[in-house]
């Protein structure tokens, strides 16, 4: 990732961490490198590791990644699209027809993003 999105890499959030509160202290971390990378949005599964009334002082949200892709989704489609057909045929070992993909995506939660793109399988 580093290569090629810049300033991807958080570094010196570590002084941050002890002054946090989170229901589980082993996840101050991501909150941390968040508040230092200047993050509007937390992507994770675990929303209640993450309480929206802790990370509202920092000016974070948490959201799952089912949320954010969807809204990615009605960003650009063409864009998104795109990018999960680069996705899926990267993948080689082993290769997934379409609908394998997206039954993978499902088997991951990704329900509302499968709801949104399924309908444009000739271009995933």
């Amino acid at each position: 990732m580093d290569s090629h999105v810049r300033d991807a890499l958080v570094t010196n959030y570590e002084s941050l961490i002890e002054i946090l509160d989170l229901p589980d202290p082993d996840d101050r971390h991501i909150l941390a490198a968040a508040i230092k990378g200047r993050a509007d949005l937390i992507i994770t599964t675990y929303l209640k590791d993450f309480p929206a009334a802790k990370l509202a002082e920092w000016e974070i949200e948490a959201q799952h990644p089912d949320d954010f892709l969807k809204h990615q989704f009605h960003i650009s489609q063409p864009i998104f699209l795109q990018a999960v057909q680069t996705v899926r045929l990267r993948l080689k070992n082993p290769p997934k027809s379409v609908d394998e993909y997206l039954d993978t995506l499902r088997a991951q939660g990704l329900l509302a993003t499968v709801s949104e793109i399924e309908a444009f399988d000739q271009f995933i």
